[in-house]
């Protein structure tokens, strides 16, 4: 499996980043060895002094599917989730300088953590999905899917024009804004729909 994960997806979180709010998603990877479950511990890397926290909602990809249309893009998927997407922020500001690609900052080991995943039927609206990212017991980030850019079946849409979704694959699907950073000791929890997706320390 892989794990597609999109950029400045909220408006407010692109702002704050001083980025520039994109007219197509921005895609990036990270590998099957990124991905964190089961609540396990997230250990502090040695290359990086700036780890920063982006809560986002996350999609199961269930079909094979290339050149997906929007129409039939909801039938790719059947299960919604919550994860991290662990940044090195330092190494990414240095590799974007550069001009360089920044997936050290966003690939390295651990740095998806993804919670179990629940089957989208039980959700009334995946256009209005609440979620949040509780650090040390105080909220940190609030979003709610109706703030996207790009919305799922967008999304899926996007990404199919390119890469061969398959069984399996996860798409995180952007952060709002409040990302900030992790230190040693800190524990997070991720709320979906007020239901708790998962905890981690930080270690």
């Amino acid at each position: 499996m892989k794990i597609i994960a999109v950029g400045r997806n909220y408006i407010d979180h692109a702002k704050e980043l001083n980025n520039p709010v994109p007219e197509k998603p921005v895609i990036f990877l990270k590998p099957d060895t990124a991905v964190l479950k089961d609540n396990k511990d997230f250990y502090y890397p040695e290359f990086s002094k700036d780890i920063h926290y982006e809560v986002e909602v996350v999609l199961r990809i269930c079909n094979e599917g290339k050149h997906v249309s929007k129409k039939f893009a909801h039938k790719y998927y059947d299960s919604i989730g919550l994860g991290i997407d662990f940044t090195a922020r330092d190494l990414q500001s240095d590799l974007k300088s550069k001009g360089l690609p920044w997936e050290l900052a966003k690939a390295f080991d651990h740095s998806a953590i993804v919670s179990n995943m629940i089957f989208k039927e039980e959700f009334d609206d995946l256009q209005n999905l609440n979620f949040s990212l509780q650090k040390n017991n105080e909220t940190v980030q609030i979003g709610n899917t109706k703030d996207m850019i790009f919305d799922f079946d967008s999304l899926i849409t996007f990404v199919s024009q390119y890469i061969t979704l398959r069984k399996g694959d996860l798409i995180f699907t952007g952060t709002p804004a409040g990302v900030g950073p992790v230190k040693i000791g800190d524990k997070l929890e991720g709320f979906l729909e007020e239901k708790s997706m998962f905890t981690c320390q930080i270690k």
